[in-house]
């Protein structure tokens, strides 16, 4: 990289800083800038910049996101909605996998099954990241961004086996792909015991250490930035699921690190924001590049077909009957953006299969693409129109009324005010 890049790069990252928030008003979301940003230099960036670097910085990124993320979630939370989870990642999100392999195999003529395969499962899992908007949108009810940001924590880890599988099978190992479903089947059990483990003596030993005054405040944010990275790099080599693993251990940290919790994970996020931007832009500059002579209108269809009717048709039969309302079954199916998962599984297939991934890879990255340009637009406004018609008290559209309110805060949720994690009011 020449040292005008780096210097311009350097540039637009303080400049989205100091004009982010009414860049953001505007609707320019920092994926769709810092995506932007990536294509002008793709000619100014050396193309042996390393694949093996840039899918470090992304499986790190996505780990720090999955842990600051989880951390955010009571456990008391999570088990009220785990019927509406289990839909999700039970029901909607293998017919997800299904109708994009279909989609794949009948729209762009993949060569073999198992390439459409892997087109519907790199495809599958949903960014809470990219959606940052909408998670954090004061007018969303509390809930029902919790069960965006639940959803998009646990789905790629549980999809991840799919795309072992797939690529196992693309790359014609007999007998290799049905052990390896086995084996990644196990990965994400192992993960979540590592994961859950690690987050939570990690906690428990910061939270002791904290009250007898050992710990400098300075450092126990960059403390939980390592514990994030110590539970996703112990799981792998533990041949654990390391993004499950990064969640699981956001999760349990949460659950246990005390009144610290929340000001220690926000260094974890400012930390994967600033990584998050780069990764965009490397998205930009060498992936982007890969669709030059490759879209049609068939690849552009099935993009289209894959952020909409691909999941949003799953998610509303999975929700059947869970009394959600229609509103909030059409908000929750369409801000399912793609993300940091389908781009490491992309860069998997790259490892993985060589040249002979380009047509999946592509199928990939313009989805990706277009998801970055359509909820990124689309989350603003449409998170404030969804909060504004969920105000009334209706518990069935997604709202929580004061009723509700009440009821959830005496059985122990938080309530305003109060601690996201702890419950309690600072």
């Amino acid at each position: 990289m020449t040292s005008g890049a780096l210097a311009l790069i350097a540039a637009v990252v303080f400049a989205w800083g100091a004009f982010s928030a009414k860049l953001e008003r505007a609707d320019l979301t920092a994926p769709m800038a810092f995506v932007g940003i990536g294509i002008l230099l793709a000619d100014s960036l050396p193309a042996d910049a390393g694949a093996a670097g840039v899918t470090v910085l992304t499986e790190a990124t996505l780990a720090w996101v999955l842990f600051s993320d989880a951390s955010r979630v009571g456990l008391r939370e999570l088990r009220g909605d785990a019927g509406v989870y289990g839909r999700l990642l039970g029901l909607a999100l293998p017919l997800t996998v299904v109708a994009g392999a279909v989609g794949a195999w009948l729209l762009l003529g993949a060569s073999l099954p198992w390439y459409a395969l892997l087109i519907g499962a790199a495809l599958a899992p949903t960014d809470a990241a990219l959606g940052a908007v909408v998670i954090t949108h004061p007018a969303v009810p509390a809930r029902v961004r919790r069960i965006l940001n639940v959803e998009s924590g646990l789905n790629d880890g549980i999809v991840t086996p799919v795309v072992l599988v797939a690529l196992a099978g693309a790359a014609s190992a007999p007998g290799h792909a049905g052990a390896n479903a086995l084996t990644a089947v196990l990965q994400l059990v192992g993960g979540a015991l590592i994961g859950g483990a690690v987050g939570a003596t990690g906690g428990r030993l910061l939270r002791a250490a904290g009250r007898r005054g050992w710990t400098d405040d300075s450092f126990a944010g960059p403390a939980v930035l390592a514990l994030a990275l110590v539970a996703y790099a112990a799981s792998v080599a533990g041949h654990g699921n390391g993004f499950v693993a990064a969640f699981a251990g956001g999760i349990a940290f949460g659950h246990v690190a005390g009144r610290g919790g929340p000001r220690e994970v926000f260094y974890v996020e400012e930390t994967a924001g600033l990584a998050s931007l780069l990764v965009w832009l490397l998205f930009g500059a060498f992936a982007v590049p890969l669709l030059y002579g490759r879209v049609d209108l068939a690849l552009l269809l099935y993009a289209v077909l894959s952020l909409t009717a691909v999941r949003m048709i799953p998610v509303a039969l999975s929700l059947i009957g869970a009394r959600l309302g229609g509103r909030t079954v059409a908000f929750v199916g369409w801000f399912g953006p793609r993300g940091l998962a389908s781009v490491v599984f992309a860069l998997l297939a790259v490892e993985e299969l060589g040249e002979s991934a380009a047509p999946a890879v592509a199928a990939i990255v313009l989805t990706v693409l277009l998801s970055v340009v359509a909820h990124g637009v689309s989350a603003g406004p449409g998170a404030a129109r969804y909060g504004a018609r969920s105000r009334a008290p209706d518990a069935s559209a997604g709202g929580e009324p004061a009723a509700a309110a009440r009821l959830r805060r005496s059985s122990g949720g938080p309530g305003p005010g109060e601690d996201v994690i702890t419950g309690r009011t600072p």
